[in-house]
């Protein structure tokens, strides 16, 4: 990652993202939303997948936008993208492109890119595209009701997930999206939070630059109040625990190398990670949970830096 940024003020004061729009109190989204538009700056075409953001910041006849945006489906966000790059690329060619180097951004949340854009996503990684992809992630449909999606973490409560005394929420574990991108042999990948904004906006950067070589990908940590249940003033503390206890982890895939940034470069020594019990107490979507079934998460999480570390190394 290169550091664009050392502060805050170093990032452009203009805001293209606007006030007014229908986003919850404490969205985790929406804190994401207005500094990935910020740092892409003004010269950028964004393809937004339907989802939470989507519905809540383009209601006829208003939008929050103030880049060109084009609302897409859950499904072929990727492959819309894709079509707006091909196409400057051909009006370059024949001189018929003055705008100068912009830049074509995807975001799209866990629905949309996990599961319903799986196949377009794989589509425009394999043909590299020099798109930016950006994954808001909240672990759920949260737009439409809360349903599970494979993003949706083991035991974790939705309203398609239920918790009695069979069945303790979802029970699949969550889907590794970024080794399913890194897989791609894409030049660059990240993890970053909305609780770590220096660390963000730098990866946003790193990764726009690095569309001159092909397809990039950013999974951006963000947590729904209503679907996780917690306080709506708790958002950057659920996320900042998220990445402290070592759930959610920040690292780089920089041309074929894996690299932890801070604070989960000390990470895999699980001594220098909070509890878990930390992260999940804070939301009522875990309030079920026994200390046998956190026991399991724990475990699972443990195996999950044992790979991260042989990645590392590699």
């Amino acid at each position: 990652m290169k550091v664009y940024y050392k502060t805050l003020k170093d990032l452009p004061r203009e805001e293209l993202f606007a006030p007014g729009h229908r986003m919850c109190a404490g969205c985790g989204a929406a804190i994401a939303m207005r500094w990935i538009t910020k740092t892409i700056g003004p010269n950028a075409i964004i393809a937004n997948a339907t989802g939470c953001v989507e519905v809540t910041t383009t209601p006829y006849p208003e939008t929050a936008w103030m880049h060109p945006y084009i609302h897409v489906a859950f499904e072929n966000s990727a492959a819309v993208a894709s079509g707006v790059e091909a196409a400057i690329k051909a009006l370059r060619r024949k001189g018929l492109w003055d705008a100068g180097d912009t830049k074509v951004v995807v975001i799209a949340g866990d629905g949309g890119t996990y599961d319903i854009g799986l196949q377009s996503l794989s589509g425009m990684l394999e043909r590299r595209h020099g798109v930016l992809y950006i994954l808001y992630d909240n672990e759920a449909y949260m737009n439409t009701g809360i349903q599970r999606s494979g993003s949706t973490p083991k035991f974790s409560w939705t309203t398609t997930t239920p918790v009695g005394t069979a069945v303790r929420g979802k029970i699949q574990w969550k889907k590794d999206i970024m080794g399913i991108v890194m897989a791609h042999r894409v030049p660059y990948a990240a993890t970053a939070s909305i609780s770590h904004i220096l660390d963000m906006v730098n990866k946003i950067k790193t990764a726009l630059e690095y569309t001159s070589e092909g397809p990039t990908f950013l999974h951006i940590f963000a947590p729904c109040v209503p679907g996780w249940r917690y306080p709506e003033n708790k958002t950057v503390e659920v996320a900042r625990l998220a990445v402290e206890t070592g759930y959610f982890p920040l690292y780089e895939w920089d041309h074929g190398k894996l690299k932890l940034n801070p604070p989960s470069n000390a990470h895999l020594d699980k001594s220098k990670r909070k509890p878990l019990k930390e992260y999940l107490k804070l939301q009522g979507r875990f309030a079920h949970l026994t200390d046998e079934e956190i026991a399991e998460l724990e475990k699972e999480l443990d195996a999950y830096w044992e790979y991260l570390g042989k990645l590392a190394q590699l």
